[in-house]
């Protein structure tokens, strides 16, 4: 589960935050001008009502940083679109931003459309803009800098005299011939410099008009230029052009600390930023060119999604034969390119923003989980820095279905590789002492033959289990491995965080760390997860035996037979809720066993 001190490890940057649960899947989606501190505010300030739903179920939270706010806020738009995170659907409605379109016609239009399902033969598209407000704004500055129609085509064509909007100068009324098609022309060119973002090549180039018509001794045309200058030199239009719309591209950094490389990817399709993706590399000694060559032929050789354009942050001297390697292999034209400017060069400096932030949270994170460690190995008088920690839980229901299990942490880490599973054998119903020692015994029987030893044996209970314990290593004669009962302390529900008492051996008291100590959070959340992992090995020893001993009382259902059930209708549920026409699309089962199967299952 993640916790509030882990916000510490997140970036101070403006971005996208991706909270995601225990099986990764992304269940929350939302963006920060400060992500550290946006973060943190969940498990302080935030009194919404769904939160608490959301932070029982948070495991991991990923971070994407951005440029600035805005765009972290059109990202945040198109992830939650793509990825559907159940919590934004029900914090979020599903309504698309905003943007400024000139719609194709003789006399083209002005108009805020929606940025979903516009499509580009109908025009120019502006945008989106991160609010309606500020959609509506900039929409207002171009009609009052730049006069254009804005009526229907129905409209414009019955049109027989100047709406209102002509004497308000936000339109030149071409409807009734009052501007020529020169002029109108050069306003719908001047917008579009102006919502591409070229604002300051616009003012240049109304200056010297400006300059022109004066020297002319046109002063009304001149003062008209003035009073445009005047609005531009004050305004900074936030939409600019997307000029990414509707493009597969892929933008790479390269970021490097000491023997460490990093390289980041952030994944555009269809014009929106999906993902970022980040690749770790040790004892690389080529130079950055030779080792962004390697990489993008290992990678895109075997990959399944090759976009159109890849951005690179240097130039490659064997860009070219990339590209040929490429385009002959997808059978379409991939294009290596190293951008220096513009909306593309933008996003590969976002990519190198992204990698360092990734590097500096991965430092920070590493940097706290050594300093908990420390901290255990101080408080609790160990004799070895617990690099390797194994957890160690017991599971029953009543008595019955009594199994145990064992998780394994390297520097803080989960290690699902040095996860097991026990079916207790010689343990008695409810004997919690007898599961523990029978699988200590195991698992020390297996330390004699393989020799991984942990550091630190963490056991879920108290001083009884921690005496067990002790019986089990003297018998076995090991004293180079410390083995530690951890217990909650009855009594203690401070805002949700119980306190824990730690016994050790030599100790008649137990230790109990302070209720912020990182090395009590790096506990809990070992225990959390060995807990976790015993519990789900508990039921589905459970389900499984339930549905044998059901099955087992229907004459003639064997082992195969119960099988191609499973494999056919994927759970015992399914199958007790299968009619005679399901089962009997199963092939292995005579007519017979269908309807044995049946009456035994649904009895009158």
């Amino acid at each position: 589960m993640f916790r509030v001190e882990q916000c510490a490890n997140l970036p101070r940057s403006a971005g996208v935050y991706l909270m995601k649960d225990a099986r990764g899947r992304i269940i929350y989606i939302g963006k920060a001008k400060d992500l550290r501190v946006r973060v943190r505010q969940y498990f302080s300030s935030d009194e919404r009502p769904q939160v608490p739903y959301l932070l029982a179920e948070i495991d991991s939270i990923e971070t994407i940083v951005t440029r600035g706010e805005k765009e972290a806020l059109l990202l945040e738009n198109s992830l939650i679109k793509r990825h559907k995170p159940k919590y934004n659907v029900l914090l979020k409605d599903d309504k698309s931003w905003l943007g400024i379109a000139i719609l194709n016609h003789a006399w083209p239009r002005l108009a805020l459309v929606r940025h979903k399902g516009f499509r580009a033969s109908r025009g120019a598209f502006f945008g989106p803009f991160s609010s309606a407000g500020k959609a509506r704004s900039a929409f207002d500055l171009v009609a009052k800098i730049f006069p254009l129609r804005q009526c229907s085509d129905e409209e414009f064509r019955r049109r027989t005299r100047p709406c209102l909007l002509y004497q308000l100068k936000r339109c030149p009324a071409p409807c009734v011939g009052l501007c020529s098609h020169e002029e109108y022309d050069a306003n719908i060119n001047h917008a579009k410099k102006l919502l591409r973002g070229s604002g300051s090549e616009l003012l240049s180039s109304m200056k010297r008009q400006m300059k022109r018509a004066s020297d002319a001794q046109e002063y009304e045309k001149a003062g008209e230029y003035l009073r445009k200058i005047g609005l531009l030199e004050n305004i900074e239009l936030e939409g600019k052009t997307r000029s990414l719309r509707g493009q597969n591209i892929d933008a790479i950094a390269l970021f490097r600390t000491g023997e460490e490389l990093i390289i980041s990817k952030l994944i555009v399709r269809g014009g929106e930023l999906l993902e970022s993706k980040h690749f770790e590399f040790t004892s690389v000694f080529e130079a950055d060119d030779e080792a962004l060559r390697s990489f993008l032929l290992q990678h895109y050789f075997t990959f399944d999604d090759v976009p159109n354009e890849i951005l690179v942050p240097l130039d490659i001297d064997d860009a070219g034969l990339l590209e040929e390697i490429f385009s002959e292999k997808y059978e379409k034209r991939v294009r290596v390119h190293h951008p220096v400017r513009g909306e593309k060069r933008h996003l590969v400096e976002m990519t190198r923003l992204n990698a360092e932030s990734y590097v500096q949270s991965k430092k920070e994170s590493f940097e706290a989980i050594q300093k908990a460690l420390f901290e255990l190995q101080d408080t609790l008088g160990l004799s070895r820095f617990p690099k390797r920690i194994e957890c160690f839980d017991q599971s029953h229901l009543g008595g019955s279905g009594f199994v145990g299990a064992s998780i394994l942490f390297i520097d803080g880490k989960k290690c699902t590789d040095g996860y097991r599973r026990y079916l207790i054998r010689t343990g008695k119903p409810s004997d919690d002492y007898g599961a523990l020692a029978e699988v200590l015994e195991r698992r020390l029987l297996r330390v004699a033959k393989v020799g991984d030893l942990p550091d630190l044996i963490l056991l879920d209970g108290g001083k009884g289990h921690l005496h067990i314990a002790e019986k089990v290593f003297s018998k076995f004669s090991i004293a180079t491995c410390e083995y530690v009962a951890v217990a909650k302390e009855e009594g203690r529900h401070d805002k949700g965080q119980s306190q824990e008492k730690f016994f050790v051996r030599g100790s008649k008291k137990p230790i109990i760390l302070e209720r912020t100590s990182p090395a009590l959070l790096l506990i809990q959340k070992i225990r959390d997860e060995a807990h976790r992992f015993a519990i789900t090995f508990q039921k589905k020893r459970r389900s499984k035996e339930t549905f044998t001993s059901r099955l087992d009382t229907i004459l003639g259902i064997g082992p195969k037979k119960k099988r191609a059930l499973m494999a056919h209708f994927g759970s015992v549920r399914a199958i007790e809720e299968a009619s005679r026409e399901e089962l009997a699309r199963v092939e292995i089962l005579t007519k017979k066993d269908r309807e044995t199967i049946f009456t035994t299952l649904h009895p009158l």
